[in-house]
């Protein structure tokens, strides 16, 4: 998709901070982090958002948590939060779909 901005920087239009990349995904470092681990992971092909994941294309997003789990491990993180936003409502600025993993603080509520 040619204005999409995850589409954009996975093909290199756009630079990032790359944390991982295979056939299927892309990882790279959220540019406003909201922890002091904060990255995204999308998938390569254009979904719009957990609304748009069918038989068809489910099987990356199993692929996309086999991913976090991994740069988890590799990364030494134990506890950590993973988070889509699916619509405009819900929070969501970039519509292609995408899991935030953030970590590196406590995110209970209510803190302490």
């Amino acid at each position: 998709m040619s204005d999409c901005l995850f589409c954009k920087i996975i093909a290199g239009e756009i630079p990032s901070s790359k944390v991982y990349e295979d056939e299927l995904c892309y990882a790279f470092h959220d540019i406003d982090p909201q922890a002091p681990m904060h990255f995204l992971v999308i998938p390569k092909a254009h979904i719009g958002s957990c609304g748009e994941i069918t038989a068809e294309n489910s099987a990356v997003v199993a692929h996309i948590f086999e991913v976090i789990s991994k740069i988890a491990e590799e990364q030494s993180i134990t506890d950590f939060r993973v988070v889509s936003n699916c619509g405009e409502q819900a929070g969501q600025s970039v519509h292609h779909l995408h899991f935030h993993v953030l970590a590196g603080r406590d995110m209970t509520w209510p803190p302490g």
